[in-house]
């Protein structure tokens, strides 16, 4: 078969990105893929192009079998491209503009989307993880969101939520990262993490570097990567081998990307400010024993790994090839 041609809008936003890429990966996973990565068009520019049905920014491009897009301004792109070149339309999240428009909707389940034929349900946003063979019951993450519209964020909360984890098992190396929204004195506060038990019953002093020792608060057992020493490529490397991840409750899709990784799910709580679509989802999640709320979790209990595999984005692949391109 000739490759599919996909041309992916991005509009440079890294959770968009996430998902597009994280669909793109999965389409070439089952077939050939020429892919282009393009900037939308400004608002205008795509609206002229959309009434005309001529998009000159782009002739000189291969036509578009299919073309995808995560987040608003990438919208009247999609539409331009597909009225200029009978590319299909997939946008994904819940669209500001009519689902109708649009050939497939990949929406999450928490958005409440209507029951419709051009309509996929996705538990959770799509993402670039994939599932790992390499899991290391040894190594755990701490992922550190950080104060959004439905959570009450508290830093002396989540920090005895991480002292009891860490004290939990000895055997497990923990590795703690923020994000961009993490508050700035989380960590400038964060307490003193007890160094690991050697085989005495004695504690040893942190072996780590120096320069990796941030005033006393990390040690054998506890290691420190704030977001700003962190690259794209940071996450999904450690998904790839953390046997245990605990994610704060604001953070829902990393919670889903350490799903599909296949990791042991633990969600650290933050206040919510009132019941809302995210805090339903990840009850939901733990209803289903998707993942272990940091309420039902007791010290020494290991958390559960995932029922079953968990891959969004090779489902809405599989499906699209299927429909469309069979």
């Amino acid at each position: 078969m000739r490759p599919l041609v996909v041309w992916r809008f991005s509009d440079g936003k890294v959770g968009h990105d996430s998902q597009s890429r994280g669909l793109l990966g999965a389409l070439a996973r089952l077939r050939s893929v020429q892919a282009l990565t393009l900037n939308p068009l400004p608002a205008w520019t795509a609206l002229k192009s959309l009434l005309i049905g001529h998009c000159p920014a782009w002739r000189d491009l291969p036509a578009p079998d299919l073309v995808l897009g995560a987040g608003h301004r990438t919208h009247l792109s999609l539409l331009a491209t597909r009225r200029a070149y009978r590319g299909k339309a997939v946008v994904l999240m819940r669209p500001s503009l009519p689902l109708s428009l649009f050939d497939l909707c990949l929406i999450p389940e928490h958005d409440d989307p209507p029951i419709r034929r051009n309509v996929l349900v996705t538990r959770g946003a799509l993402n670039r993880i994939q599932p790992s063979a390499a899991l290391e019951t040894s190594r755990g993450l701490l992922l550190i969101g950080g104060p959004s519209a439905h959570f009450v964020w508290n830093n002396e909360n989540l920090y005895r939520q991480i002292a009891a984890i860490v004290a939990a098992d000895p055997a497990i190396h923990w590795t703690l990262t923020t994000s961009r929204r993490t508050p700035a004195d989380f960590l400038e506060h964060l307490p003193p993490c007890p160094p690991a038990l050697s085989g005495d019953g004695e504690r040893e002093r942190p072996k780590t570097p120096s320069s990796l020792v941030r005033e006393g608060r990390e040690s054998l057992l506890l290691k420190i990567v704030p977001f700003a020493e962190t690259g794209p490529d940071w996450l999904p490397a450690q998904l790839a081998h953390t046997g245990q991840v605990w994610v704060t409750a604001d953070s829902v899709s990393m919670v889903y990307e350490a799903l599909t990784a296949g990791a042991a799910v633990g969600v650290l709580s933050v206040p919510v400010k009132h019941a809302n679509r995210v805090s339903r989802g990840l009850e939901r999640l733990a209803a289903e024993s998707w993942v272990t709320l940091f309420a039902d979790w007791s010290p020494g209990q290991a958390l559960p790994r995932p029922p079953q595999t968990f891959n969004e984005a090779q489902r809405c692949a599989r499906w699209i090839i299927e429909q469309w391109f069979a």
